[in-house]
């Protein structure tokens, strides 16, 4: 390594370790907690036939509490904390490069359908991540389009979700 790169690697913020493991055991206790809530409500003890149908899931969740709040005593109170930084502002911005466009398809594939939201995110990742040429990854989107629905719902005959809008219903499927 680099002295410069040494002096960044040294330098680096954002949030410990410890803290994320933390902050995710805690949520494992919270699913833990909505696991009991439910079965308690489908009736978690044991009946005249058997055991009830929250009778499996209950126990499910009291181990999900119990291993989450071992990982959070852990996590706040261990004496081998892990004090490193988990992610830094760098490191976050590429995983935010990829997580937000994916949530966005999500969202496009509700009303546009599958197809062409597919489409759209290959091209655009192609054209922004990927710094391809726009004719390339148009051409590359709809042929890669144009092989799923020929695959999907010509040959195997399964239909793919189409959107609110079914923008490609001119196609006639």
């Amino acid at each position: 390594m680099e002295p410069d790169q040494q002096a960044q690697a040294v330098h680096r913020t954002g949030v410990p370790t410890y803290v994320v493991e933390s902050v995710v055991a805690l949520l494992v206790v919270l699913l833990g907690v909505v696991v009991i809530a439910g079965s308690w409500k489908l009736g978690s003890g044991w009946t005249s036939d058997g055991p009830g149908a929250g009778y499996f899931p209950f126990y499910i969740g009291v181990i999900l509490c119990i291993a989450g709040a071992g990982v959070l005593v852990q996590g706040l109170m261990g004496k081998n904390r892990n004090h490193e930084i988990f992610v830094d502002s760098e490191q976050l911005k590429r995983v935010l490069s990829v997580l937000i466009p994916a949530l966005v398809y999500v969202l496009a594939v509700q009303f546009i359908g599958l197809y062409v939201a597919s489409a759209l995110y290959i091209a655009l990742f192609m054209i922004i991540l990927g710094k391809y040429s726009r004719v390339k990854s148009v051409v590359v989107a709809i042929a890669v389009i144009a092989l799923f629905f020929m695959m999907f719902e010509v040959w195997f005959k399964v239909p793919l979700f189409k959107g609110m809008f079914d923008p490609l219903s001119f196609l006639g499927y």
